[in-house]
């Protein structure tokens, strides 16, 4: 009986037999052992090239990080996906076919992920064109923030209060998108108004002394303070001085305080909307 299974011919005239003998297990021992190594060793070389493309995006800062993060992600999983392809050619597998049949499947998947393949896309235009950075201050389909990270699927934000947002790529891509970080200096602008009775020379050295004073402010360009508009209530100044971007939110708050208690002070007019009611007995 026992003898009967070992010649029971399994494939293309081998038996069992021949399949438990100990030349076919060595033999197969040693494809698995070689097919370790090679894994191994192509786990290793895909780290290392991973590694080198990542260093050179660190090495110069003119480079920008995110773009050599992804590169090096692209050549590590190619490094993974040669190496796989060797093994099975050394287990008999004909990789041509796999080929065809991953395609196909390929073709499948992206129909049922159209959505996810776009946001991929995007991330991909991205990377590429880079409009903003990480650390950049954006705002991005309506959210505004830091940005934390740039994925092929998403880009993560930090918002003013510091809380999570994260954005699909296909959203960020396919509208407007606002960086406040690109450029070294922005404009700041007020309009502060005071009473028609001031004198308006006293009100604009006050305004332009108290900001001018200030070491954040920029001397060029040359700011920008005249008479805008007589309102109502008010003669309006329009305020226009550059700083730098890092500084902008905090200064053009901090400007508002100032030129205030420095109008208080000067004694100069900021008017409020009054209004007369009559007695309708009179």
């Amino acid at each position: 009986m026992f003898e009967q299974l070992l010649n029971y011919e399994i494939y293309n005239g081998h038996t069992v037999g021949d399949y438990l003998s100990l030349e076919f297990l060595a033999g197969i021992a040693g494809s698995i052992l070689g097919a370790l190594l090679l894994l191994v060793v192509g786990m290793m070389i895909a780290g290392w090239v991973g590694r080198r493309i990542r260093a050179i995006g660190l090495r110069y800062q003119s480079l920008d990080d995110t773009l050599f993060n992804f590169l090096a992600n692209i050549a590590r999983y190619a490094v993974l996906a040669f190496t796989v392809l060797i093994i099975l050619n050394t287990f008999g597998v004909q990789t041509t076919s796999i080929v065809a049949v991953i395609g196909a499947a390929g073709l499948a998947i992206g129909l049922a992920l159209q959505g996810t393949l776009s946001n991929i896309a995007a991330g991909v235009m991205i990377i590429l064109f880079r409009p903003f950075k990480i650390g950049d201050f954006v705002e991005v389909a309506g959210k505004s923030g830091t940005v934390k990270d740039i994925s092929l699927n998403y880009t993560e934000l930090a918002d003013l209060s510091n809380v999570q947002v994260i954005v699909p790529n296909s959203q960020v891509w396919g509208n407007i998108i606002t960086n406040y970080s690109t450029n070294q200096m922005r404009r700041a602008e007020w309009t502060f108004g005071v009473g028609y009775g001031a004198n308006l020379k006293t009100a604009e050295e006050v305004i332009r002394n108290t900001i001018m004073s200030d070491p954040r402010s920029l001397t060029d360009p040359e700011p920008f303070i005249q008479v805008n508009n007589l309102g109502d209530f008010s003669v309006d100044f329009l305020v226009r001085v550059w700083v730098k971007s890092a500084d902008f939110f905090q200064y053009q708050a901090d400007m508002k305080r100032k030129v205030k208690e420095a109008l208080d002070e000067a004694k100069v007019d900021i008017p409020f909307p009054t209004r007369t009611i009559l007695n309708a007995a009179e």
